[in-house]
């Protein structure tokens, strides 16, 4: 049996397909649509509280019965710097001024990290989703071990081959090789640390040969071909989220939606200056005056991200949309407005299914 083969029947699914987490699009509805096709759909709760968690869970649950993965995000807790926190409010204030608005005062630290979260570690134990996975590093072994011991099977993002190696070592079940091309945040453990940007193809390549336990690979893949391309490198499966992000499924907004359709879903960037980690999306005027020559450093993850978010919800109201996070990959320009189901029939069509694994 390959080790895609493996990978499909430990999980029940049908296609070595996974939908991405993606914190703020990806939906009970689209993850249980993706189920229901044979694929696995996936959650994230790494920006909900543990109650939001808990009925994103039960509204997934109330729509399959197919096993469905969440995501929890597991980054260093923010380091405060009040000096560097004011620096970052001034640079945005024309932005704010644009959009008819004040800038904050202060910043809050706006996520729980999974890491110091016991509330959404007691809802993952009592809900026992079929998977759970890691963004942003892991958490202790006693969390690992009690998730684990509940019959969850866990998977970690790795951006290189040392988090790799360290996924491995904790545990986990299957590592996520997260090319540079993904879109949204990259997993990287450290974010201060050097990134060899490698692509999904290379590291997958190198992650296969170099570790023993499953691969799934993800960045930049839109369609079958780039699926059967991610099992000829030896991955257990492919993990897409652009593609899914125009679904009607998702919670996408319209001027996302509209961005990813037209001409700029070319032109992704990736930038630091909407969350304080490092993040691709559609460029957009916010990432430009953020990474702009002279500009200061962001405030810390997640705390740059609370005054992104107060940016645009003020320009949305003013009807501005160019400082709105649109995640995306590489690969937005063949993102495809189909219904979740219908694209999951279509990638495998694409893909080959009947010669797929499984």
């Amino acid at each position: 049996m390959t080790a895609s083969a493996q990978f499909l029947a430990r999980l029940g699914i049908g296609l070595p397909l996974i939908q991405a987490p993606m914190a703020g699009t990806s939906t009970p509805q689209l993850a249980a649509a993706v189920a229901e096709a044979g694929a696995l759909g996936s959650i994230a709760i790494g920006a909900a509280s543990a109650d939001q968690a808990r009925r994103m869970i039960g509204d997934t649950r109330g729509l399959t019965a197919r096993p469905f993965n969440v995501n929890v995000f597991c980054h260093a807790r923010a380091r405060r710097n009040v000096a560097r926190e004011a620096a970052w409010i001034a640079h945005l204030a024309p932005l704010f001024a644009e959009a008819g608005a004040q800038p904050p005062s202060a910043l809050d630290e706006i996520y729980t990290s999974f890491l110091d979260d016991e509330d959404s570690l007691k809802v993952l134990l009592e809900t026992r989703p079929a998977v759970v996975s890691f963004h942003f590093g892991l958490p202790d072994a006693a969390r690992i071990a009690a998730l684990r011991a509940a019959g969850i099977y866990l998977m970690a993002t790795a951006t290189n081959l040392d988090e790799a190696r360290r996924i491995e070592r904790a545990g986990i079940d299957a590592i996520v090789a997260q090319g540079i091309e993904a879109g949204g945040h990259r997993g990287m453990f450290d974010p201060a640390a050097p990134d060899e940007r490698l692509s999904a193809a290379v590291l997958t390549r190198l992650l296969v040969k170099r570790t023993g336990i499953p691969v799934v690979m993800a960045g930049g893949i839109m369609d079958g071909q780039g699926i059967r391309a991610a099992l000829d490198l030896g991955a257990a499966a492919a993990q897409l989220g652009t593609a899914f992000v125009a679904c009607p499924e998702s919670a996408a907004s319209a001027a996302h939606r509209a961005l990813l359709g037209g001409e700029r879903a070319a032109t992704t960037r990736l930038s630091a200056a909407i969350s304080g980690r490092p993040a691709r999306g559609i460029a957009t005027r916010l990432m430009a005056h953020g990474d702009a020559p002279g500009s200061p450093a962001p405030a810390d993850y997640p705390v740059a991200y609370d005054a992104a978010k107060q940016l645009h919800a003020a320009a949305t109201k003013a009807g501005i949309h160019e400082f709105g996070a649109y995640w995306a990959g590489q690969g937005a320009p063949l993102a495809r407005a189909l219904p979740a189901a219908e694209l999951v029939r279509v990638l495998g069509r694409e893909a080959g299914a009947g010669s797929l694994p499984g």
